[in-house]
């Protein structure tokens, strides 16, 4: 793999996202830094590697209370997302955790890398955010 891209900020995402409004809050981090002019890494470790695994497709199952709307998926949202930062926005997903949970398809878009490669991500990055549980 080439050599990591520097980056304003890196996001290290951990845990479990549904949780809360983790994943959220990581997308309109992203979402913000991005819109400034920056460029952002997004690692994803645990549960997290979930977000973007290909299986989730481009929407949401039917709300039964708005049937009639299709909602995107998590996986669509990044993508979307890397498609409108014109490279600002590079999103990673941890190996292992990946594999443990039975994630090994994500989108395209989206850069496994093993655990041990996370240290050349920080250093890559003027300032690492992490969110989640660690």
């Amino acid at each position: 793999m080439a050599r990591i891209p520097e980056a304003d900020l890196l996001l290290a995402v951990m845990g479990a996202p549904h949780a809360s409004d983790l994943a959220t809050s990581v997308l309109r981090i992203a979402e913000a830094v991005v819109g400034q002019g920056g460029r952002v890494q997004v690692w994803t470790c645990g549960y997290a590697t979930m977000l973007t695994q290909a299986s989730l497709g481009a929407a949401k199952p039917r709300n039964v209370v708005d049937w009639s709307r299709d909602y995107p998926s998590t996986a669509a949202v990044v993508r979307d997302l890397i498609a409108a930062s014109a490279g600002a926005l590079s999103w990673y997903s941890c190996r292992f955790c990946g594999e443990e949970r039975g994630v090994t398809a994500h989108i395209p878009e989206v850069r496994v890398r093993p655990p041990f490669k996370f240290g050349e991500h920080v250093a890559a990055a003027r300032k690492t955010l992490f969110t989640g549980v660690i």
